[in-house]
């Protein structure tokens, strides 16, 4: 018996197989070499930016145009944010340590969100996006993103629950003090956690900096409102720019069992758009291929864009991109949908529309 389970032929995955393939022809065209001048022209111009708005800040006085500062220092962390995020994937530099420190002091030091924190959560994402239990970027929170999150939830937050699709970008301003709240969480805990009173003494310098000079210099009120109106832009832009890459998307069970590239693509939809969505996204809106190619630099993910393209028709995977404002409205569809208990079946007519035209697996 076990001689003849020896001798049966291993049947090979041809998914598995093209993405093999498609791996060789992303590193044969040289798409997944570190692009360091182009990363640290980027970081010298937001490092402009960012004295430029301080300068400002100091030249203004009690204006009520240090609001429209506060909305460009938003912006600014955001984009650090940005760049943090491709460091820490080891798109930047050769070298592992120099990644690492880059995005910690950056990440840390000028987004004001621990690195730390970050790494372990997003490690466990990439690993797993859109898997109920494993995903932590799908945990059940004050919005719920499948049915059986929702049907847990307590009656009186039903009414919620059903709109929550539409309550979404109202809440999307109070990500930044949501994330500074779990670094300090992350940073506090009992486990290990690497260069935690680095990041601990960093972060709380940056959280404290920006309301003291804002106290010292400005009026309370205007004080105030360059405040919250700086965090609200951080946490708006960033949780725009992050919802449309998988909310809608594919949700996996916890014990499903799916391939690689199926997945990471099933999981995820790009952001059409041109060179100003590249910045505007810095990156992001190519999400399939970022999943797929993690340390890719972001100007190689639109050549990157046409090979996954391709190796998805032939092997019948649903390949999705869509425009950014079309995107949310997919997202707040189907979280609605998840509201009423029906998400997990939901399929967006107009997303269907806009998803590449292959075979369906």
């Amino acid at each position: 018996m076990k001689n003849d389970l020896a001798q049966r032929p291993v049947r090979s995955n041809p998914v598995v197989g093209s993405f093999v393939e498609l791996q060789g022809q992303v590193k044969g065209a040289g798409l997944l070499v570190r692009r360091r001048g182009y990363y640290l022209t980027v970081f010298s111009i937001l490092v402009l930016a960012y004295a430029s708005a301080w300068a400002g800040f100091g030249l203004l006085g009690h204006s009520g145009f240090q609001l429209l500062l506060a909305v460009g220092l938003g912006i600014l962390m955001t984009q650090f944010g940005f760049l943090a995020h491709e460091a820490a994937h080891r798109q930047v530099f050769a070298s592992w340590g120099a990644n690492d420190w880059f995005a910690r002091l950056v990440a840390t030091g000028l987004s004001g969100i621990s690195y730390a924190m970050w790494q372990q959560k997003h490690t466990r994402h990439h690993a797993n996006p859109n898997m109920i239990g494993k995903d932590p970027d799908i945990r059940p929170g004050v919005v719920v993103f499948y049915d059986e999150a929702a049907a847990k939830r307590p009656a009186f937050l039903h009414f919620i629950a059903k709109r929550q699709g539409y309550f979404l970008f109202f809440l999307l301003p109070f990500l930044g003090f949501s994330l500074q709240v779990d670094s300090y969480k992350h940073l506090l805990s009992k486990g290990r956690v690497d260069r935690r009173a680095l990041e601990l003494a960093i972060l709380t310098t940056r959280i404290c900096v920006v309301p003291v000079l804002a106290f010292i210099f400005l009026p309370p009120a205007l004080a105030i409102g360059f405040v919250l109106i700086q965090q609200g832009v951080f946490g708006f832009y960033m949780g725009a720019t992050f919802a449309p890459n998988h909310k809608g998307m594919k949700v996996f069970a916890e014990n499903d069992r799916v391939d690689f590239l199926t997945r990471q693509v099933r999981s995820s939809r790009n952001i059409s758009g041109g060179w100003a969505m590249d910045v505007l996204m810095g990156g992001l809106n190519y999400q399939i291929e970022h999943h797929l190619f993690p340390s890719m630099p972001r100007p190689a993910l639109r050549r990157a864009a046409a090979m996954v393209r391709r190796t998805c028709a032939e092997q019948g995977i649903p390949y999705t991109s869509t425009s950014l404002m079309t995107s949310y409205g997919i997202v707040m569809r189907y979280l609605n949908a998840v509201g009423y208990g029906r998400g997990s079946a939901f399929e967006c007519p107009l997303a269907e529309n806009l998803r590449q035209p292959l075979a369906r697996v």
